[in-house]
């Protein structure tokens, strides 16, 4: 099923005022809904080594099962099943790469990257995050954080020791409890949620909620709604603007119209025995 044209996304990313060089990575498959980024860390470059490993690993794998499912035309009843375990083998199958580079090249030694990803399928969304790369969902004038940061900060919060106000403004936000490539083993969290029509999702590495706070990313989502890549430049802008202290890097996507899966004749006859 091509999903190009049923929803909008752009993608865009910047090295921001403090470092030298960009160790975030971004990529789309709009026809296979998919959308994927990664924050890379550890190391001059092996960062952006880590991070690239993911994304590229991610889009093949996921495109080329959503493609093997077009050809088998396979019934959708467990689709959305498939598509999770399917997104979810591919990061664990990126983890293993990452980790045996930074095993086997001295260069890439202690590298690994945060990551979030989102796969569009049947009016539904696979969410799929290691670390505190986030993904956050407009709707109907509601924002809300949808991914929770695999972070020490984030544990504290869920132990009652901060709350979450109080932890938009501490400075010790970046200790992440999980990381892509840092070992064999790698604890992927996924989750499926509802999409509608007119939901404007947001994936971003932390350069921009560590410099931008989430009514501010609010406020420029609404307010420029009108062009993704008018709200993805304002996001950067903002976030440069506040130090831009990390990369800084955002995904936009918008559902246009509803986008259920293809019913084959075998589930029509089903259905009507029900």
């Amino acid at each position: 099923m091509n999903l190009s044209h049923k929803f909008s996304c752009v993608e865009l990313t910047d090295v921001g005022r403090v470092r030298d060089h960009n160790e975030d990575a971004i990529g789309t498959n709009p026809d296979a809904g998919l959308l994927v980024l990664a924050d890379g860390m550890g190391g001059y470059n092996a960062g952006e080594v880590a991070s690239g490993i993911a994304v590229k690993t991610v889009l093949e794998l996921v495109s080329e099962a959503c493609l093997r499912e077009v050809r088998n035309a396979k019934e959708p009843e467990t689709g959305m099943m498939r598509q999770t375990i399917v997104l979810r083998d591919a990061i664990t199958r990126a983890n293993k790469i990452i980790h045996q580079t930074a095993k086997s090249q001295s260069q890439c030694e202690g590298m690994g990257t945060t990551f979030v990803a989102c796969l569009f399928f049947d009016n539904r969304v696979s969410i799929a995050h290691v670390g505190d790369a986030r993904l956050y969902r407009l709707r109907k004038n509601e924002f809300e954080q949808i991914t929770l940061d695999h972070s020490l900060l984030q544990e504290l919060v869920d132990r009652g020791f901060y709350s979450q106000e109080e932890a938009q403004r501490s400075t010790n936000r970046n200790y992440v409890t999980r990381a892509l490539g840092v070992g064999p083993i790698v604890e992927v969290e996924i989750q499926e949620i509802e999409a509608q029509p007119d939901d404007v999702f947001l994936l971003c590495s932390d350069g921009l909620p560590d410099m931008v706070e989430d009514d501010d990313i609010h406020l420029t989502i609404s307010t420029f709604s009108a062009s993704l890549e008018t709200v993805g430049k304002q996001l950067i802008q903002l976030s440069n603007d506040q130090g831009g202290k990390d990369n800084i890097s955002v995904i936009l996507a918008q559902v246009l119209e509803p986008f259920p899966a293809k019913t084959g004749i075998f589930s029509k006859i089903k259905h009507l025995f029900q």
